[in-house]
């Protein structure tokens, strides 16, 4: 590069007591991209400074890139200079920058549908028809809404950041203090957590459809439950082995196209079935007002539960690339609109029809995807129930890699931290094969998580309705009480104290109506 600077604009004056900025080293590939972010993991401590070990090749000064502030902005005045952070080249997430708005919506839409949808007709039969109906659909326009505020706090021209990861976000908004105290939890939770309910839903679903295709004409002894869990973990761990998000963008597109096959076929079928003999869509109703209260509550949860994803939007859209001209926002926000357009169309539907079908006969664990097999096992083709399996088999696996992904990340960025540069293959090998593995353990040793819906819907709710409405109001500063400003602090407080109240309620129903606690003893 010799003595070219890299820029998107005139070089402004200097003054003359400005000193000269030093050199720092970056990965050619980091030329190419328009990030500045830094590793959630990394602090700034943590620059590669120009006297230390450096990577293969270094830059002299580096411009500001044009997309950080508009032109002629006091910021880009004031800040003359600014220095790349090389780390994002060599972490998961931001290695690849050539996103666009399909592969945008393949990842939206492959970690939006989930198998926790099946239980949405459960919560119905504690809200009834009309209120289960007028509360989801509240709850999708919400979470658009804070999705809307997301995919706009992703670049701020303020600082010139491109905030490629929710903690990353929440860290600069809230301080590091607070984000680890609110924000930890329900993100590792939602990345972690996640992925031992998919290894729970994946093995069992690997079960049923190993008895469709094969039970009763096959001589072949059937894997234990534990050994379908173990057969489960080592394909999503193999197929982790893809190094970056972009990457798995095709991964995203079968996930999502079976994840929309799956939940179409499951209440098509219901609705051709049939409803239910002696089917009753009266609320169920506890035993005094307060249980029918935390009932209720503990429904809302559920809702909220279905609503996952928004912990890896931003992600999502660090994988694309961004500039003054044409920021990342908008093919990510036409991509999201396509992914929750198809969302809806699968939601809304498995609902409604999975309430119409069973009523207040819809099994609480497993929900519609077990009312099929338990209802119509019998009397449905057994190529429909064998395609349902697998198309839950697939999709679990695909969303397994989507949900991994900021794990891998925060692994890597340990070692790209204290090397200062990128990891070798079979490092990033191990670090993917413990993580499937571990979580696999916490699948055998934990096999009833999937029963905790309403709290893990309470304890993420955050997440998902409250903290974009907070980070709105902290980033963008809204003219205090104007609409935008009352509108998301209503939104976000009122978000923080559902939570509270959905965690509080969900305790109660888990403690009033008992779960089997089979520790090691996956079903």
């Amino acid at each position: 590069m010799g003595d070219k600077e890299i820029g998107s604009f005139p070089a402004t004056p200097r003054t003359g007591s400005a000193a000269p900025t030093p050199p720092i080293s970056a990965p050619p590939s980091q030329l190419h991209s328009p990030s500045l972010t830094r590793s959630p993991l990394l602090s700034t401590d943590d620059h590669i400074q120009p006297a230390s070990k450096t990577p293969k090749s270094s830059t002299p000064r580096i411009r500001t890139p044009r997309f950080i502030t508009p032109l002629g902005s006091p910021i880009r005045r004031a800040l003359k200079l600014t220095r790349l952070d090389p780390h994002d080249a060599w972490l998961p997430i931001t290695e690849s920058r050539n996103g666009n708005a399909y592969y945008a919506a393949f990842h939206t839409l492959c970690s939006g549908i989930g198998i926790q949808a099946l239980v949405l007709p459960v919560a119905f039969t504690f809200l009834g028809w009309s209120w289960g109906i007028i509360t989801l659909t509240v709850a999708f326009i919400w979470q658009l809404y804070t999705l809307y505020l997301l995919v706009h706090l992703h670049e701020s021209p303020e600082t010139g950041m491109r905030y490629s990861r929710y903690l990353q976000l929440c860290n600069a908004t809230f301080g590091e203090k607070l984000a680890k105290w609110f924000a930890l939890f329900p993100i590792l939770y939602l990345s972690a957590g996640t992925c031992i309910t998919l290894i729970i839903i994946g093995a069992q679903s690997c079960r049923l459809f190993f008895n469709t295709v094969c039970g009763g004409t096959c001589s072949a002894q059937p894997p234990t439950n534990a050994e379908w869990y173990l057969i489960f973990t080592s394909a999503a761990v193999l197929l982790s082995q893809l190094p970056n998000l972009n990457s798995i963008a095709g991964v995203s597109l079968v996930g999502a196209i079976t994840a929309i096959a799956y939940c179409t076929l499951i209440w098509v079928i219901s609705v051709v079935e049939g409803r239910m003999p002696g089917v009753s869509y009266n609320p169920v109703k506890g035993r005094t007002e307060v249980i029918r209260i935390f009932d209720i509550l503990n429904a809302l949860g559920i809702i909220a539960f279905a609503f996952r994803g928004h912990n890896l939007i931003l992600e999502i859209q660090a994988t694309m690339p961004s500039d003054e001209k044409h920021p990342s926002r908008v093919p990510m926000w036409k991509g999201v609109k396509i992914a929750y357009t198809l969302v809806a169309m699968c939601l809304f539907p498995l609902a409604i029809a999975g309430y119409w079908a069973y009523g207040q006969m819809i099994p609480v664990d497993g929900g519609m995807l077990t009312a099929l097999f338990a209802f119509h096992g019998q009397d449905t083709s057994q190529f429909l129930l064998g395609l349902t399996s697998l198309c839950v088999i697939i999709s679990s696996l695909s969303s397994f890699q989507i949900y991994g992904m900021p794990a891998f990340d925060d692994m890597e960025s340990l070692y790209v931290k204290k090397k200062k540069e990128p990891s070798p293959w079979w490092l990033r090998l191990i670090f993917r094969a413990l993580f499937g593995y571990l979580c696999f353990f916490a699948a055998v040793a934990i096999p009833f998580l999937a029963s905790f819906a309403g709290l893990i819907g309470g304890i993420t709710l955050p997440v998902t309705l409250a903290y974009p409405c907070f980070m709105w109001v902290k980033v963008k500063k809204p003219k205090v009480y104007g609409p935008n400003w009352w509108l998301n602090w209503s939104l976000g407080l009122f978000g923080m104290a559902l939570s509270g109240l959905l965690i509080a309620a969900s305790l109660f129903v888990i403690i009033d109506n008992g779960v089997e606690f089979s520790f090691f003893n996956p079903a």
